[in-house]
């Protein structure tokens, strides 16, 4: 079947969103909005009994707020580009993992205190970023085989 516009639908009953894929990004929305919430916790924690510098502080809240949102759009995208069987959200969705888990590393291994809190926290994180790209990728192939 094809649209008038020259686009084509899937097949009748054939299904090419990913449920798996639908799941880790509802769960990672979830999971996101707790670790924001703990990491903003641990910098209050970490700038009034640690020698934190000023300026460092600042800088990783800005980074935090701004990985918020660069984060909300990823996810957005990625489960709007799933559900609607869309190759251009997916695909935006899959370029955004890459400052995501960029951001995650950072907290993860560069950032001037490292608590084991954030260490585990960005950890799961990075294996949200690892897991979705991976199914991302996959659903994207499955969308170009029958929507080209």
């Amino acid at each position: 079947m094809q649209f008038p516009w020259g686009r084509k639908m899937a097949p009748r009953g054939k299904r090419l969103s990913s449920t798996t894929l639908e799941i880790l990004l509802f769960l990672n929305g979830w999971y996101y909005a707790t670790y924001f919430l703990l990491e903003l916790l641990v910098f209050l924690y970490k700038g009034i009994l640690l020698p934190y510098p000023a300026a460092n502080l600042v800088l990783d809240v800005v980074m935090l707020l701004l990985y918020l949102g660069v984060e909300i759009i990823r996810l957005f995208f990625g489960s709007k580009g799933n559900l609607c069987q869309r190759k251009m959200p997916l695909a935006i969705s899959v370029a955004l993992t890459f400052p995501s888990a960029m951001m995650a590393s950072y907290y993860l291994l560069l950032q001037t205190y490292v608590l084991r809190l954030e260490a585990i926290l960005n950890g799961i994180l990075l294996f949200f970023c690892g897991t979705e790209l991976l199914l991302e990728v996959l659903t994207l192939g499955a969308f170009s085989r029958y929507c080209s």
